[in-house]
């Protein structure tokens, strides 16, 4: 593993400084201002000049995925545990505990709403934009000799994996889905392929717009392929071959192109259970704890974001610090995923992965209470696997091979217990398509609890009002609950908490986030393409 720490305090794609919200865009690659001799001083110029320097910029461009800017100090976006539990927080299984997360759970943010939306736009595409300055010097470098084509190749693969994980994420969040259109004609965002780091480059993405959501996902697509075909290495922390394929496995599901997910998952799952793959050998752990105890290296873990001891987010927005009800606990699992049926009372993502404190009860997904060390999953084998499942579902109704993909997540968690007494986890005589759909759904809803998936379900599903999602879930208000509420697999809720926070409709504007004013007042054409409502 490499020392991020020493790359924290040697080398830094950094952000500009330019008057303009363009904002907080990376330009350069050079030394912090202490602790550092000036032989060691690196310009964007010199990064690109040998092996290791080229090394590092790479390291720099994982670096702003872990942690972007944030005015007053590190707060996990793009890619950290802010981000994770913003996800969460625009969902419903998830509760807000605190004032951190308000204006992201209750839905009254604004273009000005600095710690939720508009640091993760800012963070997102200075994310983008270090991928796009690593890009250009690895052509340069390639073309001086100073490394082979096969290795800028695989450096540039990485980088726009980065790049399209990146803008994935703004048209979660900032653009309609894919389906909102018959054509997906209406508007995405930004694809930003130029590295800004000179005047005129400022001024060129100052008048950039919107591309069109389809426009967008092809191009995301066409880094996604490039990474897929070039990158040679296989690291949980680093993008890879296989990392490239899952991540088409979730853009497709978006796409809803149902063939296309089935087409990238065969890659790297096996026609039978136990379902493996033969690129990565990924595979889901023994028990559903395995990524997480596991979390610098496991079977099922195909791409995390790396934190450790000396380089995490700090306790403002390490993940165990958000998430843990022994730490800052500022988010529960809500009584509305904890109570349902679907979830079985003797499940072990109940009894290994959750706990009762004070507050309520808390994920234990994130373990390391003191260094803040886990990492940040971004992309697990079970997700591909329910992909998978729910994309053959999508095309050939009640399958075997759904229902197998689906029991062999469900499966897993079945206790000792429970097995013996002669009961059964495992989801048995689905009669009907949209059931066996259902079904996929809560298990997605149950599996990936505390990762930030829940609203990228949402987001794909509201448009039809397809499994029970009509737009922004109702909430329960965390004033408004009292520990008895948690009772698992009781179906049971206090009537009272079902109008805490109201639910949004898929039509309103509140479905999506408003494009920061620290963007649109130095872009005009993006200020024209402003989401309605703002």
């Amino acid at each position: 593993m490499e020392n991020r720490n020493f790359l924290k305090n040697r080398l830094r794609l950094v952000l500009m400084a330019p008057a303009l919200a363009l904002a907080v865009m990376m330009t350069s690659c050079e030394k912090e201002t202490i602790e550092l001799l000036p032989k060691d001083r690196i310009t964007e110029e010199s990064a690109f000049q040998d092996p290791e320097r080229i090394q590092l910029a790479m390291l720099g461009v994982y670096d702003a995925a872990q942690t972007g800017f944030y005015p007053g100090g590190q707060r996990g976006y793009p890619f950290g545990a802010a981000a994770t539990a913003q996800a969460d927080m625009r969902g419903e299984d998830m509760l807000n505990v605190a004032a951190f997360y308000a204006f992201t759970y209750e839905s009254t943010f604004n273009a000005t709403t600095t710690l939720n939306n508009v640091v993760m736009w800012e963070s997102l595409y200075g994310l983008v934009n270090k991928a796009n300055i690593m890009i250009d010097g690895l052509k340069t470098a390639a073309e001086a000799g100073v490394i082979t084509q096969e290795q800028a190749n695989s450096y540039e693969g990485e980088a726009r994996f980065l790049r399209a994980l990146a803008h994935h994420e703004l048209l979660l969040n900032f653009a309609r889905p894919y389906n909102e259109t018959g054509d997906a004609s209406h508007l995405g965002v930004p694809y930003r392929r130029l590295a800004v780091n000179d005047p005129a480059s400022v001024d060129e993405a100052k008048s950039q717009g919107r591309h069109t959501v389809k426009e967008s996902y092809a191009m995301l697509l066409e880094d996604l392929d490039f990474a897929e075909q070039h990158i040679t290495v296989s690291q949980l922390t680093r993008a890879s071959k296989g990392a490239a394929i899952a991540l088409k496995t979730r853009v497709k599901l978006h796409m809803r192109d149902w063939n296309g997910v089935i087409t990238e998952a065969d890659k790297i799952v096996s026609g039978s259970g136990p379902f493996t793959s033969p690129i990565g050998n990924y595979a889901l752990t023994a028990a559903p704890e395995g990524p997480f105890v596991g979390n610098k290296g496991n079977s099922e873990s195909i791409f995390s974001i790396l934190n450790s001891t000396d380089d995490n987010p700090g306790t403002n927005a390490a993940l165990p610090a958000m998430y843990r009800g022994e730490n800052r606990a500022l988010v529960a699992i809500s009584p509305t995923i904890w109570n349902q049926t679907f979830w079985p009372k003797e499940d072990l993502r109940r009894t290994d992965l959750a706990g009762t404190y004070a507050g309520g009860v808390f994920t234990k997904k994130y373990i390391d209470l003191s260094g803040w060390s886990d990492n940040t999953p971004i992309i697990r084998y079970a997700e591909v696997l329910l992909n998978l499942s729910e994309a053959i579902a999508r095309t050939e109704g009640v399958n075997d091979k759904a229902v197998a993909l689906l029991n062999s997540v469900r499966s897993r968690s079945t206790s000792e217990t429970y097995a013996t007494s002669g009961a059964s986890a495992a989801y048995l005589n689905i009669s009907s398509a949209n059931d066996l759909l259902q079904a996929i759904m809560n298990e997605r809803r149950i599996e990936f609890l505390a990762e930030g998936l829940r609203w990228k379900d949402i987001h794909r599903t509201a448009k039809n009002g397809e499994l029970g999602v009509n737009g922004v879930p109702a909430k329960v208000a965390y004033g408004a609950v009292k520990l008895t509420d948690w009772v698992a697999a009781s179906g049971e809720l206090r009537p009272a908490l079902f109008t805490s926070i109201p639910a949004i409709p898929y039509a309103d504007n509140r479905f999506l986030w408003p494009i920061p004013t620290s963007e649109i007042t130095t872009n005009p054409v993006l200020a024209a393409q402003q989401n309605p409502g703002y």
